[in-house]
């Protein structure tokens, strides 16, 4: 089965305490409770999940130095459709969030931001069943200081580059380049990614038909892409996030 392994699940919550002065710390994020009320497949199977198990420090009932897990359960419409949760810093306040794609069995999926209370925020649904996002990454892609999102809308239709910033609790679009992908309908993983070999972060992806890889830049108003070479499976997408390609 894709994603983490479901481990024995103890003292669950739907939120957590906050310790006196001091925000929860999440240290580690899974997707739990299997399920197939959503069936889709694009990750290769029937398989999603109803369940995000966060490892949360620093709350008021933790005893020092131990985590507390606590669960974030969708409703029966949704799931989590992904791979696994991402761990990274949209709101730049130096404490981790968790990044997600949920979908929902009518208007598709979105991306969304958790932390240990629960949802922060979270981009639109794309608004039809099984219609999909990939995500890229989490960078700060400009050099501004903030952190900006980046997906592939619909990368086996729309196969459109989306990124957005978290501003004033909400999601914000900045940017959008079409005919770019980086996952094909069965594929269990993700391909690519935000690498950093230069003066900016590129983000790598492949073209719309599969036959080159891009690296995509982001100015603050605006993407350019540039080809950096043939597409040739995974391992070309591995070179090129080393920096070798």
């Amino acid at each position: 089965m894709r994603g983490a392994a479901v481990a024995a699940i103890l003292g669950l919550s739907a939120g957590v305490a906050m310790a006196q002065d001091a925000p929860p710390v999440i240290e580690a994020a899974r997707y739990a409770e299997p399920t197939t009320r959503y069936p889709h497949g694009v990750l290769g199977d029937d398989v999603e999940w109803g369940a995000l198990v966060l490892d949360v420090t620093n709350c008021a009932d933790c005893a020092d130095g131990e985590a507390r897990q606590v669960v974030i359960r969708l409703p029966e419409a949704r799931v989590f459709e992904d791979v696994a949760p991402r761990l990274a810093d949209p709101d730049g306040d130096g404490l981790a969030e968790v990044i997600v794609v949920e979908s929902d069995r009518t208007l598709g999926a979105r991306l969304a931001i958790h932390d240990a209370g629960g949802l922060v925020a979270a981009t639109p649904f794309i608004g039809q069943r099984f219609r999909w996002l990939a995500p890229v990454g989490v960078a700060d892609l400009d050099g501004d200081g903030r952190a900006e999102i980046a997906y592939v809308d619909r990368p086996h239709l729309a196969r459109t580059l989306r990124v957005w910033r978290l501003e004033e609790g909400g999601l914000v679009e900045l940017a959008a380049l079409p005919g770019v992908t980086n996952h094909r309908i069965g594929e269990t993983d993700i391909a690519g990614g935000i690498r950093e070999c230069g003066a900016v972060p590129e983000m790598i992806v492949a073209d719309a038909d599969w036959s080159r890889l891009l690296a995509v830049t982001f100015d603050g108003t605006g993407l350019a892409a540039r080809d950096i070479g043939p597409h040739e499976g995974r391992a070309s997408f591995a070179r090129a996030l080393d920096c070798a390609q």
